[in-house]
């Protein structure tokens, strides 16, 4: 009796261990399923994510400001079963190239450009975009220009209405008035460790889920020679997007693609009060805002990705 009960024993141990190995295999499996690629546009050399099948739907991802694909490693991860992931670096963002200002024109038109290259480049002519941040201008640009090749949008704290531009906007609307060194003095506040640590950190439950990767990897490139030149420079532009909402609202109310809206509810920088216009002009609309901060994805990112994949498997073929 004795020796049976050592054996059924070593015979659980082992059950433990091989399904603990296969768990294990599994997660890994499910992270490494995540390709880095680069590909050229226009000479650049525009670095990119891609997870999941090429014969999949696709959703393009789009990051904000100043992070860069890093932001969706999680996302991706969730949900690559089902679905083809392309998640870009912007030109003098992440693991993209930056070229010098005299180049490359650091405006949204030239990033749009480049993302549309990007996506032409890899012949994805069909294709659902998440945006975010500066993705959203990036993202809207694109959709108002080719409706025929968007299938959906997944918005994330980014804005197309002016009542999403609130306090935060303050310093920078000076700054679009007068470009001037003492103007452009507040703004270098936001690409500092401190304040790219508070824009991961402002409004969320607990801090203490948020990695400090996320930080630390993003200043690594805010630090580069010619960087926090680069970022004045969009920071400037983004004044560019403020004329085009008018056609983006028009673009949402003759097209009706179907929206997914996950917004952290206590963002700063693109506030909730950005995310309810969208109400007006858009019907085929599915809203949550959700308690969390900017980066939403870092504290909520298991109930985003919750409710894409049951949005993109009722609207997508």
């Amino acid at each position: 009796m004795k020796a049976k009960v050592i054996r059924t024993d070593l015979l659980l141990a082992s059950v433990v261990l091989v399904a603990g190995i296969i768990i294990g295999l599994y997660s890994q499996g499910a992270s490494a399923d995540t390709s880095y690629k680069t590909v050229k546009v226009n000479d650049l050399n525009v670095f990119y994510r891609e997870a999941g099948n090429k014969n999949a739907p696709t959703v393009v991802l789009l990051h904000g400001f100043p992070t860069s694909s890093h932001m969706y490693r999680n996302l991706m991860a969730e949900l690559s079963d089902s679905y083809h992931l392309l998640a870009p670096d912007f030109p003098g963002f992440g693991n993209s190239d930056q070229p010098s200002m005299e180049d490359y024109d650091y405006t949204f038109d030239s990033l749009a450009a480049t993302v549309e290259g990007f996506l032409d480049a890899l012949g994805v002519t069909k294709y659902s975009i998440y945006l975010m941040d500066y993705g959203a201008p990036v993202g809207f640009r694109i959709a108002a220009k080719h409706p025929e090749r968007v299938e959906t949008l997944i918005i994330q704290n980014g804005n197309a209405y002016d009542e999403g531009l609130r306090e935060f906007w303050d310093p920078i609307k000076v700054y679009w008035k007068d470009k001037t060194p003492e103007n452009a003095e507040p703004l270098t506040g936001f690409i500092t460790p401190k304040g790219v640590k508070w824009q991961y950190t402002h409004g969320v439950r607990n801090a203490q889920v948020i990695s400090p990767d996320n930080w630390n990897i993003d200043y690594r490139h805010l630090s580069r020679e010619g960087n926090p030149a680069i970022q004045l420079a969009l920071f400037y532009d983004y004044q560019s997007n403020v004329p085009l909402y008018p056609s983006w609202q028009t673009y949402f109310r003759e097209h009706q693609p179907p929206t997914l809206i996950v917004w952290g509810k206590n963002d700063y920088i693109f506030p909730a009060e950005g995310a309810h216009p969208y109400k007006r002009d858009l019907k085929n609309l599915e809203f949550h805002l959700l308690d969390t901060g900017h980066f939403a994805l870092e504290e909520d990112g298991d109930v985003i990705a919750s409710h894409m994949r049951r949005f993109l498997d009722k609207h997508v073929q």
